[in-house]
């Protein structure tokens, strides 16, 4: 049992530069760069330039992630993170299977078979992409693939998946955080309060709400 009393932390003070350092995690870490400057500028905060280095490609690659230009994406990262996809197979494949799920959607269908045959099937040889790949093809038996089982693929969602997971792990090849600071303070938030609650029951806060915190 861990000895843990929250009150012990009631008086402490909160610097302001350790806010707007938090803030500023958040801003860059999620490509908004006009923000980030305004932020600096506004502030006088000191910064390195190489915090916002290569920002506004790492924006690009993002986005093209998110609205399903997955080759786009994969173009752009190859050119700022040599390398980081032929080590990341696994994100690869997800892009990979974006461009799939796009050309399907297109009613491209005959170019979507030639493509996952080409460019998906060699990444067969691991169990969890063989069902990933037979997820994809089985929107090919649909003239509806939005009404397929496997509609998920197809959403938002999923693709803001991918494109996140692109984003951490083309930060991390360039040696920065692939969390934001705000990320990993609610992340920890969470844990601490899911433990309090165990602990004390009706006594302790109620488990984490993002919507709440938010509200706070």
């Amino acid at each position: 049992m861990m000895d843990f009393d929250p009150r012990v932390y009631e008086n402490v003070s909160i610097n302001d530069n350790d806010v707007r350092n938090i803030v500023l995690s958040y801003l860059v870490h999620n490509c908004f760069k006009e923000t980030a400057e305004a932020l600096l500028t506004g502030t006088g905060m000191q910064q390195s330039v190489n915090y916002l280095s290569d920002l506004d490609k790492r924006k690009a690659i993002f986005h093209f992630a998110l609205e399903g230009d997955a080759i786009r994406a994969i173009e752009l990262t190859e050119q700022l993170a040599p390398k980081l996809l032929e080590q990341n197979e696994d994100l690869h494949f997800d892009l990979l299977g974006l461009h799939f799920v796009e050309l399907v959607c297109s009613k491209k269908c005959t170019e979507a078979l030639e493509f996952a045959q080409a460019k998906l099937t060699p990444f067969g040889k691991i169990q969890k992409n063989v069902e990933k790949l037979e997820d994809f093809m089985a929107l090919l038996a649909y003239e509806e693939p939005e009404k397929s089982p496997m509609f998920h693929l197809l959403g938002s969602e999923y693709r803001q998946s991918i494109a996140d997971n692109l984003n951490r792990a083309v930060l991390a090849h360039a040696n920065l955080p692939s969390y934001s600071s705000m990320e990993r303070l609610i992340q920890q938030a969470t844990v601490i309060r899911q433990y309090l609650h165990q602990e004390l029951g009706k006594d302790g806060p109620p488990p984490f709400s993002l919507q709440a915190f938010l509200k706070s």
